[in-house]
């Protein structure tokens, strides 16, 4: 089963087998034994006031959790149901292997006009953290990631040669995307954009948005790894998020409490194509190849689009490098699980309330 695959799948049923072999492919840890996916939402009622609502479903090739405290179990389990449309709609939308789709398209013929707002807010964004990333963050390392997927799909388990790479580098480059209002258009030939990196945490924004408006103001929305909660738990406390551990050991990092905000983590180990993890999704834009030093970049920020797109621009950059980075960027935390299992964290770090 291979990730555009994944992008696809509706929610539904799922025996233990699929679900190892699904959590196998996208690089999933159990953190117990003979976890369930539910098929319907899950209601606890805490006293005569309040209810807990979760669910867990299949969706933008992760599983994405919702947990939602209401007084209300009907008006929580439709606006959770809404949340869930939302994030199959803009999934689909935004997709860029469905060929269907604008990205898609855009990536065929180089060039798209009357954007659709949702692909236009995300790609303005991507140029906005490619301009302050100096370029680490860059939405143009498509053909790279596809090279990646061709050579170890062929069998040998052979990565790309030095010439290969360097021949998918020279469409690599953020600066020649133009992008005026609703017109797109690569400057080179042979371009293509992925939005891997920043569109799971805006969906996830907008997946809040949808229950914050049918006014489910206590909830917390996790789409692997990419997490943003409003409110609080049923104590009036923070919400309790651990990071994960890159070597799934369950010798969790830190813990993160958060009201309103969003955290968003990437690894090494959430999708890769050789055993070894040399070659994994994050790709560094300069080099063609995936940085070596972190096995893990978690992020707090006030939306899940920042936490997710900063996250990938930091673990491309060293880990003192992106330290700093994040260090002057305004109410945004980071920590750096290296290769070498050591922490690396921003000034702010242990004190930061979001």
């Amino acid at each position: 089963m291979e990730r555009n695959e994944l992008l696809h799948l509706a929610s539904g049923t799922m025996d233990r087998r699929s679900f190892l072999r699904l959590s196998g492919v996208l690089g999933i840890g159990l953190a117990t034994a003979g976890l369930a996916i539910p098929t319907g939402a899950e209601a606890i009622r805490f006293n005569h006031k309040l209810y807990k609502i979760s669910k867990t479903r299949l969706a933008m090739g992760t599983f994405v959790s919702m947990t939602l405290l209401h007084t209300s179990r009907d008006q929580s389990e439709a606006a959770m149901e809404e949340a869930f449309l939302e994030i199959d709609r803009l999934a689909r939308a935004i997709s860029r292997f469905d060929e269907t789709t604008p990205v898609a398209q855009l990536n065929r013929e180089g060039m798209l006009k009357d954007v659709p707002p949702e692909m236009a807010e995300v790609i303005g964004r991507s140029l906005a953290y490619y301009r302050i990333s100096n370029g680490a963050f860059d939405i143009s390392v498509k053909p790279v990631v596809d090279l990646f997927k061709q050579k170890f799909s062929d069998g040998t388990g052979m990565g790309p040669s030095d010439a290969e790479l360097r021949e998918a580098l020279r469409v690599v480059n953020g600066s020649d995307i133009e992008f005026t209002g609703r017109t797109v258009r690569f400057k080179r030939p042979g371009m293509g954009i992925t939005l891997d990196g920043i569109a799971k945490g805006y969906i996830v924004d907008r997946a809040s948005a949808v229950l914050s408006r049918n006014g489910i103001t206590n909830h917390l929305i996790n789409a692997g790894g990419d997490i943003r909660t409003v409110g609080s738990r049923r104590d009036g406390k923070p919400w309790t998020i651990a990071v994960q551990d890159p070597k799934k050991k369950g010798h969790y990092p830190d813990i993160i409490h958060l009201t309103d905000g969003a955290v968003a983590t990437s690894g090494n180990y959430e999708i890769y194509f050789d055993r070894e993890k040399m070659f994994h999704h994050i790709v560094d834009p300069r080099t063609g190849q995936s940085p070596a030093e972190s096995a893990s970049v978690s992020v707090l920020a006030d939306t899940a689009m920042e936490a997710d797109a900063l996250s990938t621009t930091v673990f491309v950059m060293a880990p003192e490098r992106g330290t700093r980075f994040i260090n002057s960027r305004p109410r945004c935390e980071s920590l750096v699980v290296t290769k070498d299992n050591q922490k690396v964290t921003s000034s702010g770090w242990k004190s930061a309330a979001i």
